[in-house]
């Protein structure tokens, strides 16, 4: 998105008549899901997708019948035969889709905002009030952009929101979906969250090349430069040589903070997890057979790490997908992680007690 706003800006800088369309209510099965946004030239160009088709042809050709007008519209497709996909399926849902023309400077402080806080990593929601199908034919879709403490920021149409607009607000800190309520739609920005890689050999390694590839920012750590470098993790955004437990207190932990053990060795797990347990990260979780992991549990009991901060860590780590080579673990991983990151909870098929269930609490070392 925030490479979408840039070209719209760029347009409209270069007096190039734009339209931004933004997806915003699906029913049904659909090629895209609601915040899928493309920008149309007036020469029939693009920049963006919403799915594909003959449905995206047709929100063209009405949009660059719309790019000279003042005012945006929601436009409604049925998806029946008429519109295919470019695979050949027909998908049977309904899409609303928001065309706005762009057209000078003017119109550009409400994309200009939403910019700012994208680029800024602040997460936010943006409400559009979906006019009903019986309304007259001059109702407008109006827009209001809310931060993530519930403030609005900016508006587009309208200064006044309805007074329902907050009855259907959810946190933004709850990551949810985009979804409509009451009448009005509401899609979501998320912050992006840190994946903090303690062990940077093969497995570390290939998660970060598929964590980054769907917007985690990567920390790595290891106490091997040969192995925690740039070469090795080029979209890490931090890398932390050093012993682990001095390199570990140079973190910055926070609820949207996952972490990953998967460290060359026992001890090296166990130190480390002695360290992040009772931390207030999202996610802990670490590698290794069930047997390996018990022996771990333990001995951080014995040492006095609180139970209750044992028991949430997902251990071991990743889906059992039957994974065997390094790339096959580094997939059950993430997957892991984008189902903790974006689900409310788990599907019970993959839900799975604590080890810390069948473990007795040790007296205290000392």
């Amino acid at each position: 998105m925030r490479e979408l706003l840039l070209e719209l800006e760029k347009a409209v800088q270069q007096q190039r008549p734009v339209c931004y369309t933004c997806l915003v209510e699906t029913r049904g099965s659909t090629p895209q899901k609601p915040g899928a946004a493309m920008l149309i030239y007036s020469d029939g160009s693009q920049a963006g997708t919403l799915g594909g088709g003959c449905v995206e042809a047709e929100v063209k050709h009405r949009a660059l019948r719309l790019i000279d007008a003042e005012s945006p519209e929601i436009m409604t497709f049925q998806l029946d035969n008429d519109y295919g996909w470019d695979d050949g399926l027909i998908c049977g849902g309904r899409m609303k889709v928001l065309v706005d023309p762009v057209r000078s400077e003017q119109d550009l402080p409400y994309y200009r905002s939403m910019l700012q806080l994208l680029e800024t990593d602040q997460g936010c929601t943006e409400a559009i009030i979906i006019p009903p199908e019986s309304a007259a034919a001059e109702s407008q879709p109006d827009r209001f952009l809310i931060d993530a403490e519930s403030n609005i920021i900016a508006f587009r149409g309208s200064q006044q929101p309805p007074a329902h607009l907050f009855d259907g607000l959810k946190p933004i800190k709850n990551r949810p979906r985009p979804y409509v309520s009451q009448g009005i739609a509401y899609l979501t920005f998320h912050q992006t969250c840190q994946l903090v890689i303690v062990g940077c050999g093969h497995i570390g390694q290939k998660v970060a090349e598929l964590a980054s590839d769907v917007d985690f920012d990567i920390i790595a750590v290891d106490d091997r430069e040969e192995y925690c470098n740039a070469d090795r993790f080029p979209t890490a955004k931090q890398l932390i040589v050093g012993t682990f437990d001095t390199a570990l207190t140079r973190l910055s932990v926070t609820p949207d903070t996952f972490i990953i053990i998967v460290t060359r060795g026992h001890n090296h797990d166990e130190e480390a997890l002695g360290h992040l347990a009772v931390t207030d990260a999202r996610y802990i979780g670490m590698i290794g057979s069930k047997r390996k992991v018990k022996l771990i549990f333990e001995d951080l009991l014995r040492l006095g790490t609180p139970r209750e901060a044992l028991a949430k860590v997902h251990a071991p780590l990743g889906f059992d997908i039957g994974s065997q080579t390094v790339p096959e673990i580094a997939m059950s991983i993430v997957a892991e992680l984008i189902a903790y990151r974006n689900l409310d909870a788990l599907p019970e098929g993959y839900q799975r007690p604590s080890l810390m269930d069948n473990i007795k609490t040790p007296h205290p070392a000392g």
